[in-house]
């Protein structure tokens, strides 16, 4: 990695519960594991393909990852080769607002100079190096007003009612688009002429200097941003969480990023459009057919060690009881 990524810090949001999977990734006994923690085909988990695409952006010591407490017994083995003061612990679900701001703040305190990168663990992509090449345009564009929040956007295959959507200017001529409207999950009449108007699925995947992105939190939620400063200290080694952590934390307004932060500031906002590359948002069951049938197509799950313990196989038997349940997932239009 070059010099110009010194200050380039890559986020793995990984903290979700995963509630609507939760039936594909139920096991047989009852337990549910949180879908970053699975994987497709027996690959990876989603968490573990996060990491490594985080690694195509900046040096590993810059890569921090945001889980839950509860979900110790997933993560713990999974991040055994990440530092420990790279693996930032949330005490509880308050919504994914919350779950950016605390690692925000850590990594500010680290790197007053920071521009961060966020990454869902619940995506799947077919063409890593096309999104990766992306990736690192975003987190460090050329002449970018320091204030921009660039966001990665994708030409829609469909009217998907459980994506958000972005309405670039079309500026001829400018890589990164001003946005004129962020519309979070419409509903299907809305998202289809959003569609029509040639609005860009929104991934979720965001740049930022991390500055400006505290700045717009502590526009729109001054009071959460004191609270969570005061749940959070330095000392020596890095930022350590109080033990009192889980009860403050617990009395935090829950957020949505989308719409508490993000909608209605149009302004501050940039979308660079993706080429495609075979992304998918890992949020329905239907979506999770979808990139499993696109993975045996393209013979990636061939050759796989036949008796590979693996989380991922609840994910792919009952993704696969799925489709005989409901029908496989019609093509995208």
């Amino acid at each position: 990695m070059s010099d110009s990524s010194s200050n380039i810090w890559a986020l793995v949001l990984a903290a979700g519960d995963g509630r609507r999977l939760r039936r594909l990734t139920t096991t047989r006994t009852g337990l549910a594991i949180p879908k970053q923690f699975c994987s497709l085909e027996r690959g990876p988990s989603l968490m573990r393909e996060a990491l490594e695409r985080a690694a195509g952006i900046t040096e590993r010591q810059r890569i921090c990852t945001i889980v839950a407490a509860q979900h110790r017994q997933w993560w713990s083995e999974q991040l055994q080769d990440v530092a420990p003061d790279n693996i930032i612990v949330q005490p509880g679900n308050r919504g994914t607002a919350n779950g950016v701001l605390l690692p925000l703040l850590i990594i500010l305190e680290r790197d007053p100079r920071a521009r961060v990168v966020l990454l869902p663990s619940d995506h799947h992509v077919c063409d890593e190096r096309q999104l990766v090449r992306a990736l690192r345009c975003a987190a460090a564009p050329p002449q970018a007003d320091p204030g921009d929040i660039v966001l990665l956007g994708l030409e829609p295959r469909s009217a998907d009612t459980q994506l958000g959507y972005i309405v670039p200017r079309r500026e001829a001529g400018r890589a990164y688009q001003r946005v004129e409207r962020f519309v979070e999950k419409p509903d299907a009449a809305h998202a289809a002429a959003l569609v029509y108007e040639g609005a860009l699925w929104n991934t979720f995947i965001i740049a930022a200097n991390a500055a400006a992105l505290l700045q717009l939190y502590e526009r729109r939620c001054p009071r959460v941003v004191a609270a969570m400063r005061g749940i959070i200290h330095s000392a020596r080694g890095g930022p350590v969480i109080d033990e009192d952590l889980k009860e403050r934390y617990q009395l935090l307004p829950e957020l949505d990023f989308s719409r508490a932060i993000l909608e209605r500031q149009e302004q501050h906002l940039r979308v660079l459009p993706v080429p495609e590359c075979g992304w998918s948002d890992l949020g329905t069951p239907a979506r999770v057919a979808e990139a499993i049938d696109t993975l045996r197509r393209h013979g990636r799950a061939q050759n796989r060690e036949a008796d590979r313990a693996s989380i991922g196989q609840t994910l792919l038997s009952l993704a696969a009881q799925h489709r005989r349940l409901h029908g496989a997932p019609s093509a995208p239009q």
